[in-house]
């Protein structure tokens, strides 16, 4: 039996490094969990392109070898960030150097031996956008988006799950459960105006289901009217006072250009409240 819970948080800190409030709200959310939270800053190192120009006008060795320097200062500069949040072993850091080209899978692949992943959002630095769909898409692990305006908790005793009966749906609600503090409640949220469902009463069926198991759980069906189903998914979470919402990751990795469902794409660009996504 798994006595610890470890989580897992990646951080890029190349061309930059996320905010220190993401950062900080997103190790908080994860220490709240009663996790052990694992933090790898990535520093970088860029390969360098011979040629007979470099050089003559601008010093590109140079300016490549600041950015390796930037890169690792800001690892370290991170680990006094987050020692803020408690002793080890609340929270441990590691750093690790990667050729540039390498560094999302190598965050992927590390997630996979954790739990979950806890990742800070930004709207501004798309180095960590990349991040969180490398680690959503490509670890097989559940990853939490944190947004930086989210408020602490002592404990996660709330819970919203979107429910549409699909299969990454059932596994957003087996990956959700294990997180839920004793006690702890679930909103199940279905939205009736979006696309065709498999069946009636959805929201109830799985309600009904946790509560056999002994989870206190209520059933919500939403109409969206004019809103997008991330908007009317994170607004009713919300609006019942959960602290995160769970949901099922649509997309592909492995291209740059990511295909995703329509709820995933809205989450990734403004998320409103912690949402584990599982694929």
């Amino acid at each position: 039996m798994i006595t610890t819970r470890k989580a897992y948080m990646p951080l890029a800190t190349y061309p930059e490094a996320v905010d220190d409030q993401a950062v900080l709200a997103a190790a908080g959310f994860a220490v709240s969990l009663g996790a052990t939270l694992d933090v790898t800053t990535f520093s970088v190192d860029i390969p360098r392109v011979p040629s007979p120009l470099a050089g003559l006008l601008i010093d590109v060795p140079g300016l490549v070898q600041a950015a390796e320097d930037k890169s690792r200062s800001e690892c370290s500069r991170l680990h006094d960030l987050l020692g803020r949040i408690g002793v080890p072993p609340a929270v441990n850091c590691s750093s690790r150097e990667v050729v540039l080209s390498g560094l999302l899978d190598a965050a992927a692949a590390e997630a996979r031996y954790h739990d979950v992943a806890v990742l800070p959002w930004s709207r501004e630095v798309a180095s960590a956008q990349h991040l969180i769909e490398a680690v959503v898409f490509g670890s097989g692990r559940p990853t939490i988006l944190v947004p930086n305006a989210a408020p602490p908790a002592a404990r996660l005793d709330h819970v919203a799950v979107a429910w549409d009966g699909s299969r990454v749906a059932a596994r957003a609600v087996g990956d959700v459960l294990p997180l839920l503090a004793e006690g702890g409640r679930v909103t199940v949220l279905t939205v009736r105006d979006e696309k065709p469902l498999a069946g009636a009463a959805l929201a109830s069926l799985l309600a009904s289901s946790l509560e056999k198991r002994g989870v206190k759980a209520d059933p919500i069906e939403i109409a969206l009217g004019e809103r997008t189903i991330s908007l009317g998914l994170q607004e009713t979470a919300l609006a019942q006072g959960a602290q995160m919402l769970a949901m099922g990751g649509f997309g592909h990795s492995r291209i740059r250009d990511f295909v995703l469902g329509g709820a995933t794409t809205g989450v990734f660009a403004d998320p409103r409240l912690p949402v584990l996504l599982s694929h």
